[in-house]
């Protein structure tokens, strides 16, 4: 399992090289997890008891550095004796509710504390509880967390106050955990929902078995390769699994189907099996080659989850066919002829009476199938004029769930908790203490507090204040930056301060004195508000460091998600316009008709052209789960599209090229199976609106309308269209086969078919050649 944020940018963009440069800077940004209560009886002191309790608990758990809230909070003291500062509890050895009262009133004249760890306004306060890098990085971490929800709840039980828990190792470690248990879900899930629909159309059992049995082989290579290939499971190819089920079902289905046909006609079970092979194992292996081509454009976005996403479904898809193609026809050579009650599906009077409508439809409606086509066209592309592109930290996690009702908490009592980061390098060793950069620095952080979406920033100036402020005894009037003659008295104090006190400054200042650090907390306000904060806020640094004499850089996590946010938005698009140049390749490698290739992609565009539209028209936005709906609908829709052609190719030989003929021949054969693949993958994929994730749900409920869509795309307008247009579209190219399909017809006698006894490889021979 993966807990981190899977990097979206590659390894060499800007904004990610400047994130690891201030993290080899100034260490680890994102490795706090926040508690926070809103209780005004805090300082109750049977209250303050059972909070002490909590915090002692959460100091003893393994991989805790350290525990820091209100009650540990530190007043710097001026030692006039030894020339130093002193860091003093402010509550220590608290025995009484009248100590508590006077530590509570030496607290609130500690501006330094005040809506950092604690907001006076509204009685809320935090416990930061810094995690070890190294417990963060190893499976620990589970653990690690839950010993900290053990100790909350305990504290939830005996305070009755509700904890808020958050922050980024927090959220990551809970959501692989959401991810975990909806991987082994789905799985089920997908193979219980198809095995039932498969019964339902084939009314067998061994269809059902071998058929999970198929795709049940691929889940365990589709695992088994991501563990070789070292890749961890993450929000994306966690769905994999599942996916290969309900991408692989159908390849049964289309030859379990055209087996059961070819036995309906003649009775043969070896030549059936042998026809299943030889008349659609071409079109088979051409519709699993652009489904894996539509995930495989995924490897071009240069962004790590996706081309792990990419490579794994590709390899798997390609997989799950090859064992379709020769688990099927072997474990069904083995098994018993078909008895009547398997082969009644073909004639199943709702199906046949579906694609006689349909045929009809084709034949005489065509205008009207033209002119809904153009009213949907014009619809759809309003819908998309209204299309919105947005990106959150926890856009995937649904409103209701505890991770985003905390996470909003700490945004409306402290601003939020997104990581930003701001650094300032003066080009100068020993300038970034000058009193010309202090003011600086100050007027700046004046500045950015009065952006709302921002929190109260930190840096080494507010540790400077609050050294003034202790010079002057602890009087909060004096907590602003020193004058040049109070400068020369702070230093000589702080020349000689403890190293803990160090630390308050340390952590703001690189060691050459040259870069000083403004860390900021911000609201998870999406991707297309960040835009404009980001440029808000480069405008406010510029007016104060210009950029002639310093340099200055803006990071932090949430910046880097922004960015591979958009980053990866822009790659999606462009992988799926690949994805159609590469399918449309495959097609006219196949068909070797260029017109032909432009008439089979009308059909699968029309339904992409719908799904933005809804997408326009019910405010759900572009971003990383929604993009990817477009290239994994399409490499899967075009596979009725060729289907159907292959088909219909061989109609036209067998019909003295009569295209209407050869077009209602091939929709009434295919097209059944295209309705029973197109169920089954429509509630295959709607499994995954059962999903925790927001991005799961839309990609599964948005990819069953494309695929909806486009099943009677394929069965009404494909089939218009080859009629409308005869004999402008079917030229001679279309009418010779890349790959001859042998008539077995014309020179086997059915009755001279048998399996040789000798060596056991079903081997079709004629009895004199035995």
């Amino acid at each position: 399992m993966s807990y981190q944020y899977a990097p979206l940018l590659p390894e060499d963009d800007s904004t990610n090289l400047n994130y690891q440069n201030f993290k080899d800077l100034f260490g680890e940004e994102s490795s706090i997890i926040v508690l926070g209560v809103q209780e005004k009886d805090l300082f109750i002191y049977n209250h303050y008891l059972e909070w002490e309790k909590m915090t002692q608990e959460l100091k003893t758990i393994s991989g805790v550095e350290e525990v820091f809230s209100v009650f540990n909070v530190l007043d710097l003291v001026k030692n006039t004796r030894e020339r130093k500062f002193q860091l003093t509890p402010v509550f220590k050895n608290i025995n009484t509710q009248a100590q508590l009262d006077s530590a509570k009133q030496k607290l609130e004249h500690l501006p330094f504390y005040d809506n950092l760890i604690y907001n006076r306004a509204t009685d809320t306060y935090l416990v930061a509880i810094t995690i070890d890098p190294k417990i963060l990085g190893s499976s620990d971490r589970v653990q690690l967390v839950d010993n900290i929800k053990i100790a909350v709840d305990k504290y939830k039980i005996a305070s009755q106050n509700e904890v808020k828990i958050s922050g980024l190792p927090y959220i990551r470690v809970e959501t692989a955990e959401m991810i975990k248990k909806e991987l082994s879900m789905f799985i089920y899930l997908t193979l219980a929902i198809t095995a039932l629909i498969i019964f339902l159309f084939f009314r067998s059992f061994k269809v059902v078995l071998f058929s999970m049995l198929v795709v049940g082989v691929a889940v365990i290579w589709a695992l088994g390769s991501q563990a070789v290939l070292g890749f961890k499971i993450t929000i994306l190819t966690g769905m994999i699994p599942p996916l290969i089920i309900v991408i692989g079902i159908p390849n049964s289905v289309f030859l379990l189907n055209k087996y059961h046909q070819e036995f309906s006609k003649h009775g043969n079970k070896i030549k059936s099996l042998q026809r299943v092979i030889r008349k659609i194992g071409n079109a088979t292996f051409l519709t699993n080659l652009t489904t894996a081509s539509g995930f495989a454009t995924f490897i071009f976005t240069s962004s790590k989850i996706m081309v792990e996403f990419g490579i794994i479904a590709a390899i798997n898809i390609i997989v799950v066919f090859l064992l379709s193609l020769l688990l099927i026809p072997i474990i069904f050579s083995f098994l018993p002829d078909p008895k009547e009650r398997h082969i009644q599906h073909l004639e199943n009077k709702y199906m046949t009476s579906l694609v006689a409508n349909l045929v009809q439809i084709s034949l005489n409606h065509r205008s009207k199938v033209f002119a809904f086509t153009l009213v949907m066209v014009l619809a759809g592309g309003y819908g998309i004029s209204r299309m919105k592109t947005t990106g959150y930290m926890l856009d995937d996690i649904p409103h209701r769930h505890a991770l985003y009702k905390d996470l909003k908490f700490f945004e409306q009592h402290f601003n939020g908790l997104m990581p930003l980061e701001i650094v300032i390098d003066t080009r100068k060793p020993g300038m970034a203490t000058q009193v010309v950069t202090m003011k600086k620095m100050d007027k700046l952080q004046q500045k950015l507090n009065k952006i709302p979406e921002l929190s109260r920033p930190v840096s080494y100036i507010d540790a400077v204040k609050f050294a003034r402020q202790a010079y002057y005894n602890g009087n909060p009037a004096y907590y602003s930056l020193p004058g040049s003659r109070e400068r020369a008295f702070l230093l000589s104090y702080l020349a000689g301060q403890e190293n803990s006190t160090k630390g308050l400054v340390n952590n703001f200042i690189d060691s050459t004195r040259q870069k000083a650090r403004i860390s900021l907390r911000m609201e998870d306000i999406g991707t297309t508000r960040m835009a404009s904060l980001d440029s808000l806020i480069n405008s406010e640094i510029n007016d104060v460091f210009p950029s002639d004499k310093y340099d200055t850089m803006v990071s932090g996590s949430s910046i880097v998600f922004a960015q591979g946010t958009n980053y990866l938005i822009r790659n999606l698009f462009t992988s799926l316009l690949l994805a159609i140049i590469l399918i449309a390749s495959f097609m006219a490698w196949m068909f070797t008709s260029k017109r032909m290739v432009l008439i089979s992609l009308i059909p699968n565009l029309i339904p992409l052209i719908m799904t933005a539209a809804l997408m326009g028209y019910f405010g759900i936005p572009i971003k990383p789960s929604t993009i990817l709906v477009f290239s994994i609908a399409f490499g899967i829709s075009v596979d009725d599209t060729i289907h159907f052609l292959a088909k219909y190719r061989q109609e036209l030989s067998e019909t003295n090229w009569n295209i209407r003929t050869a077009v209602i021949l091939a929709l009434k054969e295919t097209g059944i199976s295209m309705i029973y693949t197109s169920i089954i993958l429509f509630f295959g994929f709607g499994v995954f609106s059962l999903s925790n994730f927001g991005g799961t749900v839309a990609l599964g409920l948005l990819v069953a309308f494309t695929l909806l869509i486009a099943m009677f795309s394929n069965l009404i307008l494909l089939p218009s269209i080859l009629l409308a247009f005869e004999r402008l579209i079917t030229n001679q190219h279309f009418k010779e086969p890349l790959l001859q399909i042998y008539n077995e017809d014309e020179d086997i006698e059915i009755d001279e078919l048998v399996i040789n006894p000798t060596n056991r490889k079903n081997s079709i021979i004629a009895k004199d050649d035995q």
